[in-house]
């Protein structure tokens, strides 16, 4: 009989057996609303296998329909009752309407990390969930925590007989059935829950539902749509010898189904026979719930009328293999009375139904027999009371002919019958239906059935069959998968592929050839923009479009649904396309004789023939990519973009659980800007709020990578479905808002890479530099690195640690350190940890050997162990995985250790980052981007430790580099403040108190506070790194470069302060015989003055003031004259010069000794007129194109040396000259020293200088220097000579002489001459001590901070301002000589900052008002000291005011000649002329403008902000861009951007054109360079390292990284050649295109300016 006609002959049978007292009902409806009043009668409340006959009459049944009508409302309610009441207890009401989902299940919390039994009903679902997503067999176990009962002496004897008669291996009234739990999480689950739930059930070998019983719908419904997913591999014993294999999608796959069903009560478990007949003999697996299970006894709640099918798979030995062929095994839960619809169903799809009875009554046998002319096999399995008895024996003969039942079809089943055996005889049954042609139904077909049945079937719901005709309309028309890629998906692919090589070379520049590299660069460039507008010129194809309709039209539930179809139906497709392939792939290799060409070509065929919805998905990162190309390039406005909302979507997906792209296995290539935009979008969607953790999975190819995350975290990762993962896939797991303070993270990143060392990737090109890349890249990424090893592969284990040893060195030196956990799969034995240390010590012994020699090829000068370039532990980081699966697929469930000691793992791991989260800040979006864009580029580079550049490690330098420069200036600010007071306390002293021990206590108080301070900063630096602040880990390395700077720091301030306080004692010293002669001197005076007082009051007349001060002047003239006056001796400085000179160059040979006799006067010479000559060079070479190039090169370096040698001399020479000392002879010497020690230097030596270089140096240095020493010495003498000094006090004597002779009261006027004479030069004094460290705070706080905060900041903004000037002598000035530009900038800055006086009066009123306040209370206090005289008055104010004035001496002698003033009157005076005093103080400094206030200043502002940007000075040697390090004691010179080496004056030799190669290109090139420290010899720029160690060159992190220079250089190309007498270059086409404004962008980018 055909289907059809049994299909119709079964309903006609079954309306009829069914209708008898109908009344036209509909036949679906009475039986649904039989089942569920069936199902609430207390006796099946039980499960089904416990024996209780149902007594059920069916035609009884039907003839009381309809007197039962009423009842059956009740019924109703009370099986709605008993559902509600199970959801109540396991808290699932508010998910009936709610669905769960997957986000819930898969969301990280406290909760998903416990591991536990459950301990109430609520835990039971979760419980379940949980354990299965991480596919542990233990998901099924609804028992609650046993509460452990007191185990005191004596209980045994009190426990009563009865609780131990009564003892129950489960606790019914503490447990539920598990398969209640299970329908009631389906029905509380969305659709792609229950698929999920469905397919780990299948990986678990658990029973899936096949019919999930009516409870919330008012029929059954048939789960297809939730077992979509699961897809089976097996090999049926047709293929066994070719060793093929199937795979197919399990509801597509067509085989013979069996059903056992119970009808009327049991003596036997029907579920437990049937786990029997399906597990191999060495292999028992429990696949369906029964009554010896755990729980298997509690009564069924609501899972009667459920069926559950399993199936089984042949693994093609067929010694083992039960069946040839696979077949499924279906089981209805409860008595087919009671579910005869579900009955009917199994009867039409099965091939075969097994009925377990004890008897058969008239009813059951009425029932039975409207099965008639069904095509269906039926077995009944009868125990031996059935077959003796009559009735049943009766009943079964009429049933034979009905269903055509033979004496093969009682399985006599007795109680002395062997279990096994009766096993044998089943298996035997059903191996025979097998092979008599059974039907063969997928479930697909089943739905087709179930429909007409009135069964509900799961996906024919709306939005799921929108979403399926949505699909359809796209993969119906692919059925060539390689064609469909190359006509269909077009960006992909070859053009894909073209230009990530294209990027790839750009830099590489491995085929430059002969083209000159920014020209080459030029021309790629040029390709690179062909080739996106080649893409952008293709339109969507008809299914492109109909995918981006679908993502973004279709409501969220209705995109998921098709999604999903996309991922069934191209799944499909590929498994197919694949197949086909492969069984060429086995027929070539049968027939050797082929061209063996192909096989590489089919390799190539085979690993690009698989689809999915990621290849849609790169489809239009690249119609994105293209288009954000072509708007850069301003070939489309902004306006006429078609794909700016492709990014948001992409973002939905992945926030709805869907892996993102990150790395394109294919092409082993990122899509930057796709995946920045979609990750931007993801991070706006989420508010900003986007902390996450980054964990990464990689190993070898098939050891169950995709696998351990996906059961780690329940993750949706491709496995095995026709592919292996390619590239790298990122997906997103949330954590619970209770749980993200704990781990510090918002968001789990997990990263699935495809595996290293695939063999379908091996044969084809760049395999080991993909694995290279691809570790690289993602080790970067990760927080946590999982290396995937399988015992198994030991070989591919050694290369897959050598490319990962390799990437945790580069990682290393980036300051980047994830934790490494090492997984050996495949290892079950429980003693494997203690096993294996010997093997663990091993493997790290060969860790330590490959970490040395990965160290010896990335250059690096120290020895390195695996534990200074990673965290890890020899304990804690190694696991031991058993197997995946226990036994021998297709039919092995998962081993149950395995997901042990997954959980095991992922519970540490958490635990790990719990720790972590205190220690390090996890990434957000914008900076996980970051990184992905600085690693990327370092891996196109290659040489990823020289070529690695990160804004996050640019920033959290920058950062650093701030703090430090403000612990720097507050230590240098302190020093200053503490050596004015000494200066102002050794001033204040008696040159006879002024002993070597005072220098010596000093110099130790000056030690400790130096100690102090420097203590601060390393202080500072410790608590910064520990502070948290984001990114410190990845500077740790710089860490001691700043430390070093601190103490380089304190060793400077050391012997500045030594230095000063030096000087100081020997200036007072010096003073000493002036001030001793000046006292004779001044005794002499001030006996005539009195004599001359005497003589005037004894005058009859009186005299008038014009007489007072004739005779005053008379006397004054008179003693000078008599005092034997012996002004200092000045001195000719440039002659003593001169001498030091000639000594100097005595032993420099004849040459210089000639030049020098024919020299001019030294001040003739001036530092500014010194000009390159010829005869500066001296050369032996012959070849005229070398030695042209030589003397260039060597020309442009001694000119440098020259201007670097002038400025630090005339510095060294400003400095001395400004000191208040005489010149000493060792001024000179130390010049000469400076000069000496520089030419003495190794690359010095190789420029060839002959000795007149030398001496006309040192003749304009001296010149200079002979100029300024003589002024010094001028104003010492001025400052210094008894009789000027003396001079300077007559208007004091002649004002003190007036008063006394007038005999005024001459208090008043002599505390105003103490104000005006003594206090004001001290306030002054004061000022200019202070004022210096004023201003440079001033500036350091103001809105020009930020200007001044880095060296890299201040080249910014002065970059910058030279882009805004557009000055070409500015340029020219900045790249010829750096250090004058800069100090001149920085003078011209204070100039017009303080230009306004009004900013600099409020600074110097702060300073003196408080040195006035303090001079305030000295006076208040005095008051109560009862001084008696003046003299004693004063000594006691300038004793407390000693280390702030430096009251003159000179004057104060004055004031206390003749003074006879009350002290207490002296100091009121005082105190009200104060006022006044500070006016006149502040007015000094307003009537001066400010060049002359800073010159007089002791610390000079703008020396020390040019201290704070200028740096240590270094040149890059190709481009001579200055060096731009944070820290003052580095080991490594860098710069941000890198200039074209013309700009340093560089010409091509043959052509004398300026040249315009790029070092940050050159050194990513192929390109060679030569100069005097090769010796003429051309070297790789690769290599450049080996003569200049200590410079660090990146490549420029983008192409447009340069700009900025590139655009300086076309505009002023021809005054460049000019200035540097030589022709203009000849600059590539794309640089004169180069707009101001792209420079300016390039400027900001290169210097991270967000």
């Amino acid at each position: 009989m055909d289907k059809a006609g049994g299909q119709t002959t079964l309903l006609q049978n079954f309306k009829r057996a069914c209708s008898a007292k109908e009344q036209g009902r509909n036949i679906e409806s009475t039986l649904s609303k039989r089942t569920l009043r069936l199902n609430q009668e207390p006796q099946t409340l039980q499960a089904p296998e416990q024996g209780e006959k149902g007594g059920f009459n069916p035609q009884l049944e039907l003839d009381s329909q309809q007197a039962r009508e009423p009842e059956e409302t009740h019924l109703l309610k009370g099986k709605g009752e008993a559902f509600q009441e199970l959801l109540r207890k396991l808290e699932l009401q508010e998910h009936l309407s709610r669905k769960l989902r997957v986000s819930d299940v898969l969301e990280i919390s406290q909760e998903s990390l416990k591991n536990g039994t459950p301990e109430t009903f609520a835990d039971l679902p979760w419980h379940f969930l949980r354990k299965l997503v991480a596919l542990n067999m233990m998901a099924r176990n609804t028992s609650l925590v046993h509460r452990a009962t007191d185990d005191k002496g004596g209980s045994e004897e009190k426990q009563r007989l009865d609780d131990i008669l009564n003892f129950s291996d489960t606790d019914t009234r503490v447990s539920l059935h598990p398969l209640d739990v299970l329908c009631a999480v389906l029905l509380c689950s969305d659709s792609f829950l229950q698929q999920e739930i469905l397919s780990k059930m299948s990986m678990c070998q658990f029973a899936l539902p096949l019919l999930l019983p009516a409870l919330d719908t008012p029929k059954c419904t048939l789960m297809l749509w939730a077992m979509r997913d699961i897809v089976r591999k097996w090999r049926p014993h047709s293929l066994a010898e070719s060793r093929g294999f199937r795979e197919e999608s399990l509801v597509l796959t067509k085989m013979p189904t069996i059903s056992f069903v119970r009808m009327g009560s049991c003596n036997f478990s029907k579920s437990k026979l049937l786990n029997e007949i399906l597990s191999l003999s060495q292999q028992h697996h429990d696949f369906f719930i029964h009554r010896d299970m755990e729980s298997g006894n509690v009564p069924r709640e609501i899972a009667d009328g459920l069926v559950e099918i399993s199936w089984y798979f042949p693994s093609g030995t067929e010694n083992s293999d039960l069946f040839p062929k696979p077949v499924a095994v279906a089981n209805l839960r409860g008595d087919i009375e009671s579910h005869w619809l579900q009955f009917s169903f199994l009867t039409e799809i099965s091939s075969a139904v097994f009925i377990v009875t004890e008897s058969i009554s008239e009813s059951e046998y009425a029932l039975l027999s409207s099965l008639q002319g069904s095509a269906t096999k039926y077995y009944f399995m009868v125990n031996n009371q059935a077959v003796t008895s009559k009735e049943t024996l009766g009943f079964l003969n009429k049933l034979a002919p009905v269903l055509k039942l033979n004496n093969s079809c009682v399985l006599q089943k007795g109680s002395a019958t062997n279990e096994a055996a009766y096993v044998k005889v089943l298996q035997s049954a059903m191996a025979t239906i097998m092979k008599s042609s059974p039907k063969r139904v997928s479930i697909e077909a089943m739905a087709e059935t179930a429909r007409q049945l009135g069964i509900q079937v799961d996906e024919d719901n709306k939005k799921c069959q929108s979403a399926h005709k949505y699909a359809k309309e796209i993969t119906i028309h692919i059925k060539d998968v390689a064609k469909y890629k190359r006509e269909k998906l077009r960006l992909q692919g070859e053009p894909w592929k073209n230009l990530a090589e294209v990027e790839k070379e750009l830099c590489r520049m491995r085929n430059q050839g002969d083209i000159p590299l920014e020209k080459y660069k030029s021309q790629l460039k040029e390709k690179l923009l062909e080739l996106r507008v080649q893409q952008n010129t293709h339109d969507l194809t008809d299914s492109l479009s109909k995918f981006i309709t679908g993502l973004g039209l279709l409501p969220p539930e209705e995109k998921h649904y098709f999604l999903k179809w996309m991922k069934f139906d191209l799944d499909h497709i590929a498994r197919e396309n694949i197949s086909k392939l492969r069984d060429q792939y086995k027929e070539k290799c049968k027939n050797s004789k082929d061209d063996p060409k192909m096989f590489p070509e089919h390799d190539k065929l085979i690993s690009t023939s698989s689809l999915g919805v990621e290849h849609f998905m790169r489809e239009l990162g690249q119609f994105y990519e293209a288009e954000c190309s072509i708007v850069q390039e301003g070939k489309i406005a902004e306006s006429q973009r078609q794909f700016v909302h492709l990014p948001g979507i992409a973002a939905d997906l992945m926030l709805e659980g869907f892996p993102l792209e990150l790395i394109d296995g294919d092409v082993s290539n990122i899509p930057l800007q796709w995946a920045t935009d979609v990750l931007t979008q993801l991070h706006a969607k989420l508010g900003g709020r986007s902390r996450m953790l980054v964990l990464t999975v990689l190993g070898v190819q098939s050891t169950g990578k995709s696998t351990l995350l996906n059961t780690m975290f329940g993750l949706q990762f491709a496995v095995s479905s026709g592919r292996c993962t390619r590239g790298a896939f990122m997906s997103l797991i949330k954590v619970a808002e209770n749980f993200q303070q704990d781990l510090g993270c918002d968001f789990i990143l997990v990263i699935d890479t495809e595996g290293l060392k695939a063999p379908e990737l091996a044969k084809l090109e760049d395999s080991y530099e993909h694995d290279n890349e691809l570790a690289t890249l993602v080790i970067g990424l990760s927080d946590i690195t999982i290396v995937n090893m399988a015992m198994e592969n030991a070989t591919e284990m050694k290369d897959i640690l050598q490319i990962v040893v390799h990437a945790f060195l580069r990682m290393e030196e980036i300051g980047q350190k994830p934790n490494c956990q090492f997984v050996h799969q495949n290892v079950s034995d429980v003693s494997a940890h203690e096993q294996n240390m010997r093997d663990r010590k091993h493997l790290l012994e060969q860790m330590d050997e490959m970490t040395k020699a990965a160290a010896n090829m990335e250059k690096k000068g120290r020895e390195l162990k695996f534990s200074d370039i990673m965290d890890y532990d020899l304990e804690k980081n190694n696991w031991y995985i058993p197997a995946l699966w226990h036994g021998v697929p297709p039919m092995a469930p998962v081993n149950m250790g395995y997901s042990e000691k997954v959980y095991e793992l992922k519970k540490y791991l958490f635990e790990f980052l719990k720790g972590c989260s205190q220690n390090r800040s996890p990434k957000d979006i914008p900076q996980f981007l970051e990184w992905v864009r600085s690693l990327w580029n370092a891996v196109k580079h290659e040489n990823l430790i020289f070529s690695f550049r990160n804004s996050l490690v640019a920033e959290a330098y920058n950062q650093l580099s701030v703090k430090y420069a403000e612990w720097e200036w507050g230590f240098r600010k302190m020093m200053h403040l503490w050596v004015s007071e000494k200066e102002t306390f050794i001033q204040n002293q008696p040159p006879d108190k002024l002993d070597t021990s005072v220098l010596t206590k000093l110099k130790n108080e000056a030690q400790e506070k130096l100690r102090q301070e420097a203590k601060k900063i390393l202080d500072h630096l410790k608590q910064y790194f520990e502070s948290g602040a984001t990114n410190l880990h990845l500077i740790e390395k710089y860490k001691e470069d700043f430390r070093r700077s601190a103490n380089g720091l304190r060793n400077e301030l050391e012997s500045y302060s030594f230095s000063k306080l030096k000087e100081a004692i020997e200036i007072r010293k010096g003073r000493h015989k002036t001030d001793a002669v000046l006292s004779q001197y001044k005794r002499k005076i001030e006996e005539k003055v009195d004599r001359l007082l005497n003589h005037c009051r004894k005058s009859k007349c009186k005299l008038n003031n014009d007489e007072q001060e004739k005779e005053f002047e008379t006397m004054w003239r008179e003693t000078l004259s008599e005092l034997s006056l012996i002004p200092l001796q000045k001195r000719i400085i440039y002659k003593e010069m001169e001498l030091h000179l000639r000594r100097d160059l005595e032993n420099k040979g004849s040459a210089a000794w000639r030049m020098l006799e024919g020299a001019r006067s030294l001040p003739t010479y001036k530092t500014q007129n010194f000009k390159m000559k010829n005869e500066y060079l001296k050369f032996k070479i012959s070849v005229s194109a070398v030695k042209e190039y030589f003397t260039q090169e060597c020309w442009h370096k001694t000119e440098a040396l020259a201007t670097s040698l002038i400025d630090e001399c005339n510095s060294y020479t400003e400095k001395k000259a400004n000191g208040k000392a005489d010149y000493d002879d060792t001024y000179c010497r130390e010049l000469l020293r400076m000069i000496n020690e520089q030419l003495q230097q190794a690359t010095v030596q190789n420029l060839h200088l002959t000795a007149c270089f030398e001496v006309d140096l040192k003749l304009h240095i001296l010149g200079d220097a002979a100029h300024a020493f003589q002024k010094m010495h001028e104003e010492f003498i001025k400052e210094n000579d008894p009789l000027q000094r003396l001079r300077k006090l007559e208007p004091q004597y002649l004002s003190t002489f007036k008063v006394l002779y007038l005999e005024k009261d001459e208090c008043q006027d002599r505390a105003w001459n103490f104000c005006d004479q003594c206090l004001r030069p001290a306030l002054v004094d004061y000022m200019n001590k202070r004022l210096g460290t004023e201003i440079v705070d001033n500036i350091l706080s103001s809105e020009q901070s930020a200007e001044y905060s880095t060296r890299s900041f201040f080249q910014l903004f002065v970059l910058k301002q030279l882009l805004e000037e557009n000055d070409f002598n500015n340029y020219l000035q900045y790249t010829r000589n750096y250090v004058y530009f800069i100090k001149t900038r920085i003078w011209t800055h204070l100039l017009k900052l303080y230009k306004e006086k009004a900013r600099l009066r409020d600074l110097e009123k702060r300073i003196l008002s408080s040195i006035i306040n303090k001079l305030g209370d000295v006076l208040k206090n005095s008051k109560g000291e009862m001084t008696e005289t003046i003299s004693a008055f004063l000594d006691n104010l300038c004793e407390k005011l000693q280390q702030d004035l430096v009251i003159p001496k000179d004057s104060l002698e004055v004031i206390l000649f003749k003074n006879t003033a009350s002290a207490d009157q002296f100091s009121a005076f005082i105190e009200q002329f104060i006022p006044d005093l500070e006016k006149q103080v502040l007015s000094t400094f307003e009537n001066l403008d400010i060049e002359s206030k800073l010159s007089k200043l002791a610390v000079k502002p703008q020396d020390e902000i040019f201290k704070r940007v200028f740096g240590c000075g270094k040149q890059c040697p190709f481009c001579k861009v200055p060096c731009e390090a944070g820290a003052p004691a580095h080991d490594e010179h860098f710069a941000t951007v890198h200039r074209p080496e013309g700009l340093g004056k560089f010409q091509w030799n043959e052509t004398r054109r300026l040249a315009y190669d790029i070092c940050s290109s050159s050194v990513a090139s192929n390109n060679s360079f030569r100069c005097t420290e090769t010796n003429g010899v051309f070297h790789p720029f690769t290599d450049y390292q080996k003569y200049f160690p200590d410079w660090c060159i990146q490549p420029d992190p983008s192409i447009t990284a340069s700009d900025y220079w590139k655009f300086v250089f076309k505009e002023f190309n021809h005054q460049f050649a000019k200035a540097f007498d030589a022709l203009p270059a000849d600059l590539p086409e794309d640089w004169c295109k180069i707009t101001k404004e792209q420079a300016l962008k390039s400027l900001k980018e290169a210097f991270i300016l967000k």
